[in-house]
């Protein structure tokens, strides 16, 4: 195991890090908290916008137990943001979906979202290339995969 690097510049850019996280999610509360929900709603939502899935798949993408996701797709269904249907590839698997109101609900939720947006957009290209490149590097990957490069290109509509 590496001997953590305990310099004052990387000190610096993981307290810089936290310090983003920290207002990334502080902003997505306050974003979902203006739609009358709850951040784990929020994101539940926007997962879904980018594709139906089953909960099991939900509960891996956001780490946490599958009875948890039921709980937070039974409150979005009862507002009329999700709905259960069956997988066209397995009548047995049921796959969470946005409804319409859903799927304009969490537009508007991304949308409202300038916290990184509008910084971001403050750097050049080439800045935003390396930043991205570095981040990838930090995650322990070359680039995203084709999920993560979907994601990317819904959220940033």
């Amino acid at each position: 195991m590496a001997t953590p690097r305990r310099d004052p510049l990387t000190l610096e850019v993981v307290e810089l890090i936290g310090t983003v996280v920290a207002r990334y999610y502080e902003e997505y509360e306050e974003a979902a908290a203006a739609h009358s929900l709850t951040g784990a709603q929020a994101r539940v939502l926007g997962l879904l916008s980018l594709e139906p899935m089953p909960m099991r798949r939900i509960a891996q993408k956001l780490k946490c137990e599958p009875s948890n996701v039921t709980g937070i797709v039974d409150r979005l269904e009862t507002r009329g943001l999700v709905e259960r249907r069956p997988d066209p590839a397995d009548r047995r698997v049921k796959l969470a979906a946005p409804t319409e109101l859903g799927a304009r609900t969490a537009q508007q939720l991304r949308d409202s979202l300038t916290f990184a947006r509008e910084p971001l957009a403050e750097l050049s290209e080439e800045d935003r290339t390396m930043l991205r490149d570095l981040l990838r590097r930090m995650l322990g990957g070359p680039g995203p995969s084709a999920g993560q490069a979907l994601r990317t290109a819904v959220w940033n509509r």
